[in-house]
């Protein structure tokens, strides 16, 4: 089962979104795509930004809501968040608070993280990663 980075889920509201990315993810069932809350909320963040933020909406109703779904950041998440940071800080090798909950969520319910920040992600000992871009 997949987690869904920001990047992944941003090339599908490209002009011409990655022919990989689409072959890979119309393989893979509805039932095994997530993305997480943090990786909604800078999606919608940068929606906000943009001059088409109405059709970038309208493109997430309509594709990629209905088939991918949402992992809040709960409980185990946290924990697994808490323990990430301080070994990554105790490495000298910190990563963004927003990767580190999207990490955070993949290890909690062992889902490989789709992003095209493979090396980013790498740094977090015991997490499958995977570049679909």
């Amino acid at each position: 089962m997949y987690l869904f980075d920001t990047d992944v889920l941003s090339n599908l509201l490209s002009r011409r979104p990655s022919e990989r990315l689409l072959d890979r993810l119309g393989r893979v069932p509805a039932a095994e795509q997530f993305t997480s809350a943090i990786t909604v909320g800078e999606i919608y963040y940068g929606i906000y930004k943009s001059h088409r933020a109405d059709d970038y909406r309208r493109t997430l109703e309509r594709i990629v809501w209905p088939r991918v779904r949402i992992v809040p950041f709960d409980r185990p998440a946290a924990e697994a968040y808490g323990r990430l940071r301080a070994e990554l800080e105790r490495t000298g090798r910190p990563l963004p608070d927003a990767d580190l909950m999207i990490a955070a969520i993949g290890l909690a319910r062992r889902l490989v993280v789709v992003t095209g920040n493979v090396k980013h992600f790498a740094r977090v000992q015991g997490l499958q990663v995977e570049n679909w871009l």
